[in-house]
């Protein structure tokens, strides 16, 4: 091979190469394998903290995502995320969810390559965690996090979970989700149903490397995105929550009770429409936090489970 051929040769495989990573980028992508955590805004943080640490049982930590924000853990790498409420306020309260990856930046050019708006890079937070946000179908802000390598352990003296097994906020059109969650990131049909069998009112949506899942809160109105005008806040913030998955509710509801840990606005004990038990408590601002059992005790209306429960 004489130089010039042998230049012409170096040049293809210099211009070849960004090519052959974008596809092969395109090609695999990293796991995520559960929910990282739910982030919302708090109009007393006072009040907020009484919830989260007094009656959920979780543990406060400082913000390395948002120096104005705190976290209150209930694993090593689940936790809920509380804002101060911005001086502009609407009736919302949610600012994003988020799910676990083991490779944020791998991820990141993952859906880069498959046609969603990314940012040029991830961010780092001082515990060594990485992150990235981008926006759903409908506008709803969700990030990716890939924890830190060793992430410090939650020590509480009185959890009720350690365990979040699943988030949910308010969806217009699932099939445009569905584009979002299932076909591009891998997401597995988990359960449907609603208050009658022929209304869908929840889509349950798991991780592709897990048992968490993302739970469409549908609403059928004309808008396509945002907040309908007869949605009210209470509304909004049952459908805009997280969920914590319990053993047994009625353990739980004895715990609560006794440790006068019920927050001034609950709802059950009751049996869901998926078969499962559940109990409803409500932060200061109205975000639904949700106890649920981890299995069903019976059959579910509308669809039945497609994919296996959390155990624990």
């Amino acid at each position: 091979m004489n130089l010039k051929t042998f230049a012409s040769a170096a040049g293809l495989v210099l211009v070849m190469t960004p090519v052959c990573a974008q596809a092969q980028a395109a090609e695999h992508r990293p796991p995520i394998t559960g929910i990282s955590h739910i982030s919302v805004y708090a109009s007393d943080s006072a009040k907020s903290e009484e919830f989260y640490v007094h009656d959920l049982g979780a543990v406060k930590r400082s913000d390395p995502e948002n120096a104005n924000g705190v976290r209150y853990y209930f694993s090593p790498t689940q936790f809920v995320e509380v804002l101060p409420l911005p001086a502009e306020h609407t009736i919302n309260r949610l600012d994003h969810v988020a799910f676990v990856t083991t490779n944020a930046d791998g991820l990141r050019r993952y859906m880069a390559a498959h046609g969603i708006t990314t940012p040029a890079k991830v961010e780092s937070g001082s515990d060594g965690s990485q992150w990235f946000a981008v926006a759903d179908p409908e506008g709803n802000k969700v990030e990716f996090v890939q924890p830190p390598a060793h992430p410090e352990p939650v020590n509480s003296p009185n959890p009720i979970s350690n365990h979040i097994i699943h988030a949910g906020y308010m969806v217009h059109d699932r099939s445009a989700e569905d584009t979002f969650y299932q076909a591009v990131l891998g997401f597995r049909p988990y359960w449907y149903g609603g208050f009658s069998e022929t209304v869908v009112s929840w889509v349950s949506e798991q991780v592709p490397d897990g048992t968490d899942w993302i739970e469409y809160m549908m609403v059928y109105t004309p808008e396509k995105t945002g907040l309908p005008p007869s949605v009210t806040p209470g509304s909004l913030g049952s459908m805009d929550h997280f969920s914590l998955g319990v053993p047994d509710i009625k353990k739980l509801s004895e715990t609560l009770y006794f440790g006068d840990r019920l927050p001034q606005k609950n709802s059950g004990p009751k049996l869901g429409r998926d078969g499962k038990w559940q109990y409803n408590l409500f932060d200061p601002d109205g975000t639904r936090a949700e106890t649920m059992e981890f299995q069903p005790v019976g059959e579910p209306c509308c669809s039945k489970f497609t994919a296996s429960s959390p155990t624990k």
